[in-house]
């Protein structure tokens, strides 16, 4: 591939404190259009990985570059101002306001990023209608199955149409039904374009959706392959 990479990250570093690095000199390129999905063992610097891309921690040494941003010389302002506009993210327990309908909760990404009111209804309405989920609007979260939770915190994070998307264990919380519906949804958005990197220890979830899959391991690179084309 040519061009410069999505995401860049360059002899990235991580420690806490004392004891060993949780990422050691990692180096990571990812191209647009993938779908990266990173296994390991816990402690082998996985959620790390993703809290640097997203810029919700800085490294100790090297550099995160995102989308042409130097994310780790970003400030507070700066990184909440990324993340509403470049990146979407999706945790294992969906991070939903339960006090918020379906459609309060899709808009308030846009909201927060001061999208005109008509064009941000329309954009909800067309990724609820995308999803299969414009009929619970109205509804509140509580009342929704985890995986159709899962497709509104999914919509939530592309509100604002984000060049990456994130997702931490997106199947970890859910029932064997619920989890292929979710892998089935990624699988659907990288198809359409969307790049991807997700954290989990759902093999069939790598399996199924990644074009490529890399381990951790002490936070290392242990293993990196890319899947034969589907």
């Amino acid at each position: 591939m040519t061009g410069n990479p999505l995401i860049d990250m360059h002899e990235v570093t991580k420690t806490y404190d004392t004891g060993p690095p949780v990422l050691a000199g990692l180096t990571l390129r990812v191209e647009a259009g993938e779908a990266l999905a990173v296994l390991g063992p816990s402690g082998s610097g996985k959620s790390t990985l993703l809290n640097l891309i997203a810029g919700l921690d800085r490294p100790s040494a090297g550099s995160v570059t995102v989308d042409g941003v130097r994310v780790d010389e970003l400030t507070e302002t700066a990184s909440a101002k990324y993340r509403r506009s470049r990146v979407g993210m999706v945790f294992q327990f969906f991070n939903l306001l339960d006090d918020l309908t379906v459609l309060d909760n899709v808009l308030l990404p846009a909201q927060l990023a001061g999208m005109p009111s008509t064009e941000a209804a329309a954009r909800a309405a067309e990724l609820l209608a995308h999803l299969g989920i414009d009929r619970h609007t109205r509804a509140h979260p509580g009342r929704l199955s985890g995986g159709e939770r899962q497709r509104v915190a999914v919509a939530r994070a592309l509100m604002n149409r984000p060049r990456l998307l994130l997702a931490d264990e997106p199947t970890g919380a859910l029932d064997n039904v619920s989890g292929e519906d979710v892998r089935d949804l990624l699988r659907r958005l990288n198809a359409d374009g969307q790049t991807i990197v997700l954290v989990t220890h759902d093999l069939a979830l790598a399996e199924s959706c990644a074009t490529r899959t890399i381990e951790l391991v002490d936070g290392r690179i242990a293993r990196d392959v890319r899947a034969v084309a589907r």
